[in-house]
């Protein structure tokens, strides 16, 4: 008797459950449509014919798709050029970025000295300014030391603004792995360069992937340092910068516009394909740390 009034109790607690369930899978259906739609829009007018895109009364679909569009952003002479120098800055400021850091948040962490806490306080301060309030006294200063027309101007500032944002996740990763394993690595022989390259780099390399993916998204996508600092140089603009090409005050060529748009979009998902499992691991420690 008691089963069956339990049983009967469960029933709309499940069917409670199960609507809540939809209500929430629904939720984040409509709110991933919400977010894939400026992508799709900007697929789609990759491919639409050039009358289609400058329609006054545009649909979302096209039955007459056409590549000229990318002809158009092939075509263009420095292209291929622009494409590596972004690869370049990108790689560099995504390599040294999770070096440096690494090194930095095992010496915050494993090692107490004077200023320790300033030091990271001022990692803190550091991401609270806004880029655009810096861009003006950055200016000045890659001009005073000879880096302006060149990619050192771009890989520079986004390593300064990529550290603090890492230092301060790998840290956590650090701090998680017990230092009875440092111990026990002195104990078998192993120094601490081997211990740091050969233990512990390893047990914190998800967490060098979340990094790598939020600098290597922010440096690719840059185009605020791009315009600023590379003015006279154009075989040293990177890719954003191809845009502009694209952009004209009577007939701006939107096609164009998402097609190299389109383009610059293949890195970043092939990126972020490649370290998915990894992203996804150095984000959960992050949060259970």
């Amino acid at each position: 008797m008691r089963s069956a009034v339990a049983v009967r109790a469960r029933r709309p607690v499940r069917a409670t459950a199960k609507v809540w369930r939809a209500a929430a899978e629904t939720t984040a259906v409509g709110v991933a449509l919400v977010v894939a739609f400026p992508l799709y829009w900007m697929v789609l007018s990759a491919f639409k014919p050039a009358g289609e895109v400058r329609s006054a009364h545009p649909v979302p679909w096209t039955l007459n798709p056409s590549l000229d569009a990318f002809q158009r952003v092939f075509g263009q002479r420095d292209f291929g050029r622009y494409f590596l120098n972004s690869l370049l800055v990108a790689g560099t400021v995504v390599v040294a970025s999770a070096l440096i850091a690494f090194l930095a948040a095992t010496a915050v962490t494993r090692f107490r000295f004077r200023f320790r806490t300033t030091l990271l306080i001022l990692f803190l301060v550091a991401q609270m300014v806004p880029v655009e309030a810096l861009t003006i006294p950055m200016f000045f200063l890659m001009r005073d030391i000879g880096a302006l027309n060149s990619l050192v101007s771009l890989v520079l500032p986004h390593l300064a603004f990529s550290l603090p944002f890492a230092v301060w996740m790998l840290r956590g990763f650090v701090k998680a792995v017990p230092e009875e394993l440092e111990e026990q690595a002195a104990i078998d022989g192993a120094g601490r360069a081997r211990f740091l390259w050969r233990i512990l780099f390893p047990l914190v390399f998800p967490g060098l992937v979340a990094t790598s993916v939020f600098s290597f998204i922010s440096t690719w996508n840059d185009f605020l340092f791009a315009k600023s600092f590379i003015i006279s140089a154009t075989e040293n603009s990177t890719l954003p910068m191809a845009l502009l090409v694209f952009f004209d005050t009577e007939t701006p060529d939107w096609g164009g516009v998402m097609a190299a748009s389109t383009v610059m979009t293949l890195p970043v998902l092939v990126f972020f394909v490649l370290v998915q499992r990894r992203l996804v691991a150095g984000l959960g420690g992050a949060v259970k740390d």
